[in-house]
């Protein structure tokens, strides 16, 4: 049903974005086929502005996804002369690709306009419809291991190996990088070293750059301190 709400908001709002763009003199279709071309930026912005760190990369992401952008806006509309061409009748000149669609501040309102209405019907459905997190399962020694997310208490990585740590003083060795141990467990679990990976209901309390998994202490790395210490004032 979730995942129904979130697929009904992006169709809903890529029908508003084609109405706004039939001032263009598009027609209705045409309008919907331009406006389909935001979702690439807007699903990009939504997904890696969150895990961009320092200026530089987050202007380096703006300006790709504005450039990913035109292009996509110039292909639909040649695409749309194409076809307007072939169809049986006098030919109709069309004009050049409207300049809203290749204005980077119209563009980057449209595409924050949908990543942010995204992130927010995402949390609202989250407060009014909670799921349960899904067990995971995953090989240790050889052996298949299923856990339920609240049994463990973080992961560490230690070169190649990698160690999950459960509840009754469990310990799981696994070669999965802690990398992909972080996609896995979001977005329960915080990041708080480049080896350390953290169930956010398991912690205890931080101090300054210690972080405490009941009597367990773990060291918060500079990169993700300011992380750690919202996610903490928030829970």
């Amino acid at each position: 049903m979730k995942r129904f709400l979130i697929i009904s908001y992006w169709i809903v709002s890529i029908l508003l974005v084609a109405v706004v763009l039939t001032s263009l003199g598009y027609g209705f279709l045409e309008a919907l086929f331009i406006g389909s071309m935001f979702l690439p930026g807007a699903l990009a912005a939504k997904y890696f502005f969150p895990k961009v760190k320092g200026v530089k990369d987050t202007v380096f992401l703006i300006l790709g996804i504005l450039a990913g952008e035109m292009l996509l806006f110039l292909v639909a509309h040649f695409s749309i002369i194409t076809f307007r061409g072939n169809l049986p009748g006098p030919v109709m000149e069309w004009p050049d690709i409207p300049h809203i669609l290749t204005n980077p501040v119209f563009i980057a309102i449209i595409l924050t306009a949908l990543a942010a209405g995204s992130y927010f019907f995402e949390s609202w459905l989250d407060w009014k419809r909670p799921t349960k997190p899904v067990p995971i399962t995953f090989t240790s020694d050889r052996k298949p291991v299923t856990l339920p997310l609240e049994e463990i208490l973080y992961v560490e990585s230690n070169d190649d190996i990698t160690t999950v740590i459960a509840t009754g003083d469990r310990r799981f060795r696994n070669k999965t990088p802690i990398s992909q141990w972080e996609a896995i467990l979001s977005p329960h679990f915080l990041r708080i070293h480049r080896s350390f990976l953290v169930n956010k209901e398991a912690i205890t309390r931080v101090d300054g750059d210690l972080l405490y998994v009941d009597d367990i202490e773990l060291p918060v790395s500079r990169k993700y301190k300011d992380a750690v210490l919202n996610a903490c004032s928030v829970s």
